[in-house]
Parts: C-alpha cells; structure tokens; sequence
C-alpha cells in the first residue's frame, strides 16, 4: 500500500469512532500493537526532540524502503508514533519526504491534541521526514 492508502485507512478507521474518548482508546491500542524496540536502541541520540514524554524513534533502510521502530514512555505517545509508522514506513525515503500530512487533520488528532502533544507529533513527523531525507542522499551516493 502507498502512503496515501494507508493515511485514507486511519481516516477511515477513526471515523468509525464518533466520540473522542473512543478515538483515544483507539490509539491506545494502536500503541500497544507497536513491535517493542529493542533496549539497545533506547539511546538519548534516538530520542525526539520537542516532545514532552520520551519518544525514541529508529530508522533502518532496508531494500530502499525506510523501516521506522520506536517506543514512548507514554500511552497516547505510543499511539500516536505507532499511527506513523504505520503510515510511513516501509516506504521510500522520495514517498516519505513528499507525502502530506493532512490525514492528521482529517482524523482530528492536532485539534484533540494538548498543544505541547500537537507540538511532538509534528517533531515525529519532522524526525521521520528527516531520516528519509538523509536515506534518499545516501541511495544518490
């Protein structure tokens, strides 16, 4: 599935969801679902910047696709690094770098957001893009 498909899924998938205590239990479970990192990854290198809880994100390349692991000291976190992995790995580093995030819009994670979360998920997604950017110069190399 392209990145594109995967972020209409999510939409989907929280629209069934008509209250949003219900979309939050949703991304909890998202979170629990994520593969556990491994501890030796746990390293402050690998943890996002501008979050408030603890978010350590890994990126691999792997057959010219970027495969995103990462962990969070907190639940709905862990949910919300789990939505983009799901979006975005396993892609190109060229589809990672180009895609739009307004699916996020669209699901109404940012509005549902405290604002110092809203400020994270955008740094995961930023850490994310990044990493597919350094990929895509490494692949020209």
């Amino acid at each position: 599935m392209n990145i594109a498909e995967l972020q209409d899924d999510l939409i989907d998938e929280f629209s069934l969801f008509d209250d949003w205590m219900d979309k939050y239990e949703h991304l909890i479970e998202l979170g629990k679902s994520l593969p556990l990192i491994d501890a030796s990854l746990k390293t402050d290198d690998r943890i996002i910047k501008g979050c408030q809880s603890k978010v350590w994100l890994h990126s691999e390349l792997i057959d010219g696709k970027v495969v995103f692991t990462a962990d969070s000291d907190a639940i709905i976190t862990k949910g919300i690094i789990a939505v983009l992995i799901r979006v975005f790995s396993n892609q190109s580093p060229e589809d990672i770098v180009q895609a739009k995030t307004d699916f996020i819009d669209e699901i109404g994670l940012k509005e549902h957001l405290s604002p110092t979360r809203a400020n994270g998920l955008l740094a995961m997604i930023k850490q994310m893009k990044l990493y597919a950017v350094a990929f895509q110069a490494q692949l020209k190399n």
